[in-house]
Parts: C-alpha cells; sequence; structure tokens
C-alpha cells in the first residue's frame, strides 16, 4: 500500500481579518442597506479569524475582467505552488534529507480557480527541474473536493507502480474569483468564506527507497471511495462570465453533508470494520462552520476529532482544493501513534464526496 511521506503548504501573501474584509464588502456589495446588515452576521458567525488573499484589498475595489484575473492567477498561483512543493520535498520535521525534485514519477496538479494550457504543473517543472520523464495528470473542476480526490488518485496509480513516487499539487486563488457586481447572496456567502493558498503531498509506493527517509511514522492509504449525487450539478461550482468566475454556492450544503455524506462515510467506514466515533481526529476539509457542524451530528463527534480542521478553517478560512491538505500537515506534525485510523474526506462540484482511509504505520 502507497504512504504519505511529506506535506508543504503555502499562504498567500496578503493576510487580513475578517473584520477587515467584511467592510470591504459592505462598501462595495451591490445590496441595500437594510439588505446588507441582515446579512452581515455571516462573516461574524463563519468563526473564521483571518484569511489570505493573492492581492491587496485595494485591487478588489476595482473592476477587473476575465483576462487581467487570470493573469493573476498564473503568476501568483505558480509562485505559491512552487513554493509548496520546495517546502514539501524539504520538510525537516518529515524527512531525515531532502527530496530531489528528480525523483518525482508523476505530478497530480489540480487547481479549479484559474485556466492555463500549457497547465501550470508544467512552468513548476521548470521552475524545480523535474526531469522531462515525469508524467503528469491536471485535474480541473473537482473544487473543495481535490485535495482529497488528489491523494486517492495517487494511491491508485502507486498500486500499480509501487516502486514510484506521486507528488500532488493542490493551487486555489478563490479571492480573485469575488465579484463586486453580483448582488447573490452566494456571492456574499462566498466572500465570508474564501481564502487562498496552495499544498503539495508526497505519496510513495510501499517499494520506494524513498521510504527510508521518513523521520516519523508513516500514514498508509489503505482504501478510497468516490461518490457523485446525481441530479446535483447545481450545488456548487463556477459560472463562467465575462469578468471570471461567478460562484454558485447552493444553501442545500448543510443538508446533504447529512443526507449524502454521512452514508457515503457510514458505509466506507463500515466495510473496513471501523466506526467513526472511535477515530481520534479527522482529516475533514472545513467547507465552513455549518459543514463542521454537519460532520460533527451526523456522528455525535467530540470536539477533538474536528479540531484541526476547526483551526485550519479559524486560521486561513476555505481555500478549496488545499484545506484539506492544510489539515493533514498539522496531523502529521502531530506524530500518531503507529496504529491509529482516521478518513481524510472532502465535498466538491458534482455534488461528490471523496473518501481515503489512513492508518499510521
Amino acid at each position: 500500500m502507497p504512504y504519505i511521506l511529506s506535506t508543504g503548504i503555502r499562504c498567500a501573501d496578503h493576510s487580513f481579518t475578517q473584520s477587515d474584509i467584511q467592510k470591504l464588502v459592505y462598501n462595495l456589495f451591490p445590496l441595500k442597506e437594510k439588505e446588507k446588515k441582515r446579512l452581515l452576521p455571516i462573516f461574524e458567525n463563519a468563526e473564521i479569524n483571518e484569511r489570505q488573499f493573492a492581492a491587496p484589498l485595494a485591487w478588489f475595489k476595482d473592476e477587473h475582467g476575465l483576462q487581467e484575473r487570470n493573469e493573476l492567477y498564473h503568476t501568483q498561483a505558480l509562485q505559491y505552488c512552487t513554493q509548496a512543493v520546495q517546502s514539501c520535498l524539504t520538510n525537516e520535521e518529515m524527512l531525515s534529507v531532502n527530496i530531489s525534485p528528480e525523483l518525482i514519477d508523476h505530478i497530480l496538479f489540480i487547481s479549479s480557480t484559474g485556466i492555463s494550457t500549457p497547465t501550470l504543473d508544467t512552468y513548476l517543472m521548470n521552475e524545480l527541474k523535474f526531469d522531462e520523464n515525469t508524467r503528469r495528470t491536471p485535474l480541473f473542476g473537482l473544487g473543495c473536493a481535490g485535495g482529497t480526490s488528489g491523494v486517492a488518485k495517487a494511491q491508485e496509480w502507486l498500486l500499480g507502480h509501487p516502486e514510484k513516487n506521486v507528488l500532488i499539487v493542490c493551487v486555489e486563488l478563490c479571492s480573485i474569483t469575488f465579484q463586486p457586481g453580483d448582488s447573490r447572496v452566494s456571492n456574499f456567502v462566498g466572500t465570508a468564506l474564501f481564502g487562498d493558498g496552495a499544498s503539495a503531498v508526497l505519496v510513495i509506493g510501499d517499494q520506494s527507497p524513498l521510504r527510508q527517509k521518513a523521520k516519523v511514522p508513516l500514514a498508509k492509504i489503505l482504501k478510497t471511495s468516490s461518490r457523485t449525487k446525481r441530479y446535483s450539478t447545481n450545488v456548487m461550482g463556477w459560472r463562467v462570465i465575462d469578468t471570471g468566475f461567478e460562484v454558485i454556492f447552493n444553501k442545500s450544503i448543510p443538508r446533504l453533508v447529512k443526507e449524502f455524506w454521512s452514508v457515503h462515510a457510514r458505509e466506507f467506514t463500515e466495510n473496513q470494520g471501523w466506526k467513526i466515533s472511535e477515530f481520534p481526529f479527522i482529516i475533514a476539509h472545513p467547507g465552513g462552520r455549518k459543514v463542521l457542524e454537519g460532520y460533527r451530528e451526523a456522528f455525535n463527534l467530540n470536539e477533538q476529532a474536528l479540531e484541526i480542521s476547526k483551526n485550519i478553517l479559524k486560521r486561513h478560512g476555505n481555500m478549496s482544493s488545499p484545506t484539506v491538505h492544510f489539515v493533514l500537515h498539522e496531523a502529521l506534525k502531530k506524530q500518531p501513534v503507529k496504529g491509529t485510523r482516521t478518513i481524510m474526506t472532502s465535498l466538491g462540484p458534482g455534488f461528490s464526496s471523496e473518501m481515503v482511509s489512513l492508518e499510521w504505520m
């Protein structure tokens, strides 16, 4: 079975408190005063203290077309994912030696907030001097589910290539999708939740020579599962317009956590003879406060089980695909004891649910 060897993360450059962003949105949002005051508690109740953006707040006060937004995405996303990869391959807490990019056999590149052809992983290969024979799989449109889906796809590929190494790279600039002329509540909710960031996860086959480079117990990837609800394409995603991406964010998401995700999670864990209530923690993508509450209520979890996810949401907001890797990064740093079991889980457009089961060895 494949193992997670190392992780690396990179926050965006500009950090703002939730109240700073709230004031900006209050001044910009195209709603009547009464409506804005009615919606403002969304910011205060999100349980987010600060978030990181790829641009200063002044940038959001002006109009920007798709080309300008995408040029910012290309420049900043490449910088962030390059640094996340460097952090992953030189992680002194998890690795006994630095890992050369030339030892990576396959890059899974995941992003849904900008467009690039060739995709950014080709630029990343040039920046860090990956081997020219490195395989590439760029994935677009997975949204928040991308972080867990990437780990699952790495596991599946490594089962057939047990001596190889896969690098999963996620980068999202959710903030640049903000549309100041969009008066829909979903746009308002998005501005209260989303942030920017990048992550990298190094996954190795069980016969990879890199296994000997680990300094801490390794998380073995046991099983994976993906489920997509029929006729739910209107739950979350983007609508492409002349000025960029317009958010689709349906109020049914917390309900679907209880009605759709919980069924998937129960079947996935029970098929392995596990009980979610027995996990010391869950590596859960913190889509928002209500999503975390849905996770907890579905299985009557204690506060400790979702503490890492809650803290990531508080410090960074929802960065879409990299966010669950931020949770994984913190979980690995705690060095769980041998035999610790848990799941990694994310929800995304589709409406989809992605899961991976882990056991520390």
